[in-house]
């Protein structure tokens, strides 16, 4: 058995090593992005770091803003500039608009019948334009005001409960329950809370499940045969399989629940998931693009998995922001308790009452993009960027992050100045490419208005109903902002506050 094995390994190192030769050879004629050295078999991988993001910036100031770094055998452009960043998603958009065809997500959108992962196609077009005109278009967002509007009342009652008793509360858990009753309402049709398919603690638990399995396949970045093994010897793909079969049994649930008779008809609202049984049920014979239940939880999974924490992220990193800085936060609340004046309950018509709300969310997006590295791209045709050759079947990394926090365009980009967005015309919708929390071009995220409204009315919530205090013998110094995750970072730390009902 151990000669076996060994002869094996043995086998697999000489192919690498003539697939390093190969690469080498047909790469000699580009002129390719400036590298780090790198090391036999694995390349940049041990480069990347714990937060990659950071990892990234920090190479892209020695070796420039357009690097190339290989991940195993996949060649990987990372791009840290806003120039740079411009030339991928608008002047090259349509030659680098596909995706990765990863082994996890090949997995979890049931062959890339998604809208975030599946690579471009004809297919994804006229799953792309369903999503854009039917399922997140600003008139069915609009259609969900009351849900978000009831549940960030909810989470004003619950917090008022905690500040009659002078006690702290976990905002990060506040908030991830707010973003996934919401979630759950918009998408499911259910009660988050009262779920008979999902318990609400695993929910979490989840989103990072699903992280790990996105992040790191050794069959995205090593030959097959290798890669495969590799997956199976270190339980990435028994875990993968575990987490598709929860997923899918929850969502075939919920679906089977959608299509019992008269369900339909009896809730005052339609859900996404509604909506595209709908779309199946008017298809016609001679249609050329046929919806089906599998594009529906390929659909509703990307609506879950992106959804629900990275909203909840922003919120909580705009409310550790205020906290460390009680001037930009008393400032912001005098403001809009001002425009808004006496009332006992906020609507989303008082979002427009507030712009000093904005300017707080776009600084926030600035600083702590939800996911600061954006999916990663591939070329699909041959292109330059900054006089550097890409070629095809490149991955391309844009470091929205990075860009953000650059000096060239931003002053003092580490310190959160909400007031730098006054008559400043960059926005976060994908046309200004020094700010990028969403992505641009063909593969924006779809579901930016989702987001922002429910990032918007939940922070205005927490601003004009309570002032926040820290717990006891905590100073605004003590907050601490460390990182953690990869696809997705939040607060290393819980923000953990104390909420002070006014009136």
């Amino acid at each position: 058995m151990t000669v076996s094995l060994l002869s094996f390994l043995g086998l697999c190192l000489l192919i690498l090593l003539s697939l390093i030769t190969v690469k080498r050879v047909k790469g000699s004629k580009w002129k390719l992005p400036p590298s780090p050295r790198k090391l036999p078999i694995i390349g940049n991988l041990h480069q990347l770091g714990g937060l990659p993001h950071r990892s990234l910036h920090s190479l892209s100031d020695k070796y420039g803003p357009v690097m190339l770094l290989r991940f195993g055998f996949t060649p990987v452009v990372v791009i840290s500039s806003s120039e740079a960043a411009e030339e991928v998603l608008k002047t090259h958009d349509l030659k680098s608009c596909s995706r990765p065809k990863g082994v996890a997500v090949r997995k979890l959108s049931r062959g890339f019948r998604d809208i975030a992962f599946s690579p471009y196609s004809e297919l994804w077009r006229e799953l792309r334009k369903i999503s854009v005109l039917d399922i997140f278009s600003l008139r069915k967002v609009r259609s969900f005001r009351r849900i978000r509007e009831e549940e960030s009342h909810l989470m004003v009652k619950k917090l008022s409960e905690s500040a009659s008793k002078q006690a702290p509360v976990d905002l990060n858990k506040t908030l991830f329950w707010l973003t996934s009753s919401i979630m759950f309402r918009v998408t499911f049709g259910q009660n988050f809370y009262e779920s008979k398919y999902m318990d609400k603690d695993r929910v979490e638990e989840l989103m990072f499940e699903a992280q790990a399995v996105f992040t790191f396949a050794f069959s995205d970045f090593f030959p097959s045969v290798l890669g495969r093994f590799l997956d199976w010897a270190s339980g990435q793909r028994k875990r993968l399989n575990s987490l598709f079969v929860e997923l899918d049994t929850f969502y075939q649930n919920v679906i089977d629940d959608h299509l019992k008779p008269g369900r339909r008809t009896t809730q005052d609202y339609q859900d996404i998931i509604d909506t595209m049984l709908d779309m199946i049920d008017k298809q016609g014979e001679d249609d050329y693009f046929k919806l089906t239940i599998d594009h529906i939880k390929g659909v509703i999974q990307n609506v879950f998995l992106a959804g629900v924490d990275t909203s909840a992220i922003i919120m909580i990193w705009a409310m550790a922001e205020l906290m460390k800085n009680p001037g930009t936060m008393k400032k912001a609340q005098d403001e809009i308790r001002s425009c808004i004046g006496k009332k006992e309950t906020i609507d989303e018509g008082d979002l427009d009452k507030v712009p000093c709300l904005k300017l707080v969310i776009k600084e926030t997006l600035r600083l702590h993009p939800a996911a600061p590295l954006l999916v990663p791209r591939e070329a699909m045709d041959h292109f330059k960027i900054q006089g550097y050759d890409i070629p095809p079947g490149t991955w391309l990394q844009i470091n929205a992050w990075a860009i953000g926090r650059d000096p060239r365009h931003w002053e003092s980009p580490d310190k959160f100045i909400p007031e730098r967005f006054i008559d400043n015309p960059v926005d976060y919708k994908g046309q200004h490419f020094d700010l990028l929390p969403f992505g641009s071009g063909r593969r924006i995220c779809p579901g930016v208005p989702m987001a922002i409204a429910t990032i918007e009315l939940g922070l205005l919530n927490l601003l004009y109903f309570f002032d926040w205090k820290l717990p006891d013998g905590m100073t605004e110094k003590d907050i601490d902002m460390e990182e953690a995750g990869t696809v997705t970072v939040v607060k290393k730390v819980p923000l953990e506050l104390v909420p002070v009902r006014l009136g």
